[in-house]
């Protein structure tokens, strides 16, 4: 059994105006948010091996804290530039290039293609749109990520930090 989690980019910040949207750093809640994130998919004993993400500032920032929480290596972490601001194909196709050593997937893209790649994945929870830091997951019984699009996909959870206030 293999598992995806999608997860949006934490709550970045808009201070500075002038800064362009791919440097936008998270601000004082997303900061906060993230690794309470990552602390609660290890309390849930969520496994995960590699984590694959936008090089969008907001989420390298994102993707360190849970990369950190996980003790995952650098050679565990993959930076797709195609993950910004992407399309919903764009999703499949990451996660068909992804190499089958690995089964525990985490993706941290933006909106509003997160939202719309959870909401094709099952007929068993819908999301109108996805929370800053929140975490979609899917468990797929295959062999090898290259099936991953024909696959049937199992509803596993949903969490995001308002969740628990």
């Amino acid at each position: 059994m293999r598992s995806v989690l999608f997860i949006r980019h934490a709550k970045s910040s808009w201070d500075n105006a002038a800064e362009s949207d791919f440097d936008r750093p998270l601000n004082e809640r997303g900061k906060k948010d993230a690794p309470e994130m990552a602390r609660r998919l290890l309390e849930k004993k969520v496994p995960l091996d590699s984590f694959i993400s936008s090089p969008a500032k907001r989420a390298r920032k994102t993707t360190g804290f849970f990369t950190a929480a996980y003790g995952l290596a650098q050679s565990n972490i993959l930076l797709k530039a195609e993950l910004y601001l992407p399309s919903i194909d764009v999703f499949y196709d990451v996660i068909e290039e992804t190499s089958n050593q690995f089964h525990h997937l985490a993706i941290c893209s933006h909106n509003p293609a997160i939202t719309g790649i959870v909401n094709q994945l099952t007929n068993e929870i819908r999301v109108d749109n996805m929370p800053t830091c929140g975490i979609f997951a899917i468990k797929i019984n295959i062999q090898q990520w290259q099936d991953f699009r024909k696959a049937e996909k199992q509803f596993w959870f949903f969490d995001y930090p308002k969740n628990y206030r």
